[in-house]
């Protein structure tokens, strides 16, 4: 079954395509549908919209390695990082130093 979240956030993007809590809710909601393509499309454009958004780098970052998309994912994890080490989001910097390091 689809996820009920993704269609209602897709309406408030369609008013305001600079919503990046919209999109960062999509790409999750995507994710719990297992839907990575989605869900790394709609994370895209959430630090297109917001650079400084460390959580979605991070869930962005998982999307790509479950795509199978490492080179991508260990860039994005080093950007994250510098990001979330800058707003000071401890457990963003964490989780991504785990994810860049278990990609081998």
């Amino acid at each position: 079954m689809a996820n009920r979240r993704i269609e209602p956030l897709k309406k408030v993007l369609a008013i305001d395509p600079n919503d990046e809590v919209a999109w960062f809710g999509l790409g999750k909601a995507y994710m719990e549908d297992a839907n990575f393509e989605e869900a790394a499309k709609a994370l895209q454009q959430c630090v297109i919209v917001k650079p400084t958004y460390s959580a979605a780098y991070y869930a962005l970052a998982q999307s790509l390695e479950k795509l199978g998309r490492i080179d991508e994912c260990r860039t994005l994890c080093t950007t994250g990082i510098d990001i979330s080490t800058t707003n000071g989001d401890m457990m963003v910097t964490k989780s991504l130093e785990m994810l860049r390091g278990n990609l081998g």
